[in-house]
């Protein structure tokens, strides 16, 4: 008797336990997922992200593409802030060599002739494009002064925006053409002295903006004098010459002739 009767209350109970169990099974999984938040409660303030309620996005600004091939489309495109700005380039002193030498003036213009044996390393100043390169000295005494004075010679755009000029060179370096992409400390010819450098070795060194980029050698042999900023270079520093050049190309614009016609 006493067994038959536990089986009728077991029996009995069985019905109760499944209506229990839904409601039993949502308190089991209430420790895995956050609860709603109740009406009038705590609103992240904007701009924080929560689970339910994502960081706004910036006016403009366009959703993150969902699909593996979206993504790595994005990823070869540099974003802004991996892109070089003006603050952080590196500069060197743009002769390697332990005998040199340069005067803190230039006759004519603003410029620097940088002395030291040919032959001797001429490197970027830093990063950049090749804007031109003269592989061939066209300078002819009695010929035009200016457009060929430099001789062979390189220029470069610099990352901040300054084209740095060099010329006279003896050489100009294997794969150093217009366009091509350089380092700071990289090889871009040697020292000699080619054109107008009435025979003895050194580099005319220029700064200046980009203007035209072409033909505007009255510019690109330099508007601002270099020395201070290849002291510093000279020295490890990396003072930069931006502000300057950037104030000269406001006051100035893009000269369309030339003031003077000596020098590199």
């Amino acid at each position: 008797m006493r067994s038959r009767s536990s089986r009728r209350r077991r029996v009995a109970a069985f019905p109760v336990l499944l209506l229990l169990a839904p409601a039993l099974a949502a308190g089991c999984a209430g420790g895995d997922r956050p609860a709603a938040a109740p009406t009038g409660g705590w609103v992240p303030p904007s701009g924080m992200a929560s689970a339910e309620q994502p960081a706004p996005m910036a006016t403009g600004a366009t959703p993150a593409a969902s699909s593996p091939a979206a993504s790595a489309s994005r990823s070869v495109s540099p974003s802004p802030s991996t892109s070089p700005t003006r603050a952080n380039v590196r500069r060197v002193f743009p002769v390697r060599a332990d005998n040199v030498d340069y005067h803190p003036t230039h006759s004519g213009y603003p410029g620097t002739d940088i002395f030291a044996d040919c032959g001797e390393p001429v490197v970027a100043v830093t990063d950049g494009q090749v804007l031109e390169v003269s592989r061939v000295d066209r300078f002819r005494k009695g010929g035009p002064l200016g457009p060929y004075n430099g001789g062979l010679s390189v220029s470069l755009l610099g990352d901040d925006g300054v084209r740095y000029y060099g010329s006279h060179l003896s050489a100009i370096a294997d794969g150093i053409a217009a366009g091509t992409r350089v380092r700071a400390g990289q090889a871009l010819g040697k020292v000699g002295r080619t054109g107008n450098a009435n025979n003895v070795c050194h580099l005319h060194f220029g700064l200046s903006p980009k203007c035209s980029g072409h033909d505007d050698w009255w510019i690109r042999r330099g508007v601002v004098w270099p020395a201070r900023y290849l002291d510093s270079w000279r020295r490890g520093g990396n003072r930069s010459p931006v502000a300057e050049v950037t104030q000269w190309r406001r006051e100035h614009g893009c000269p369309k002739q030339a003031s003077s016609a000596g020098g590199g």
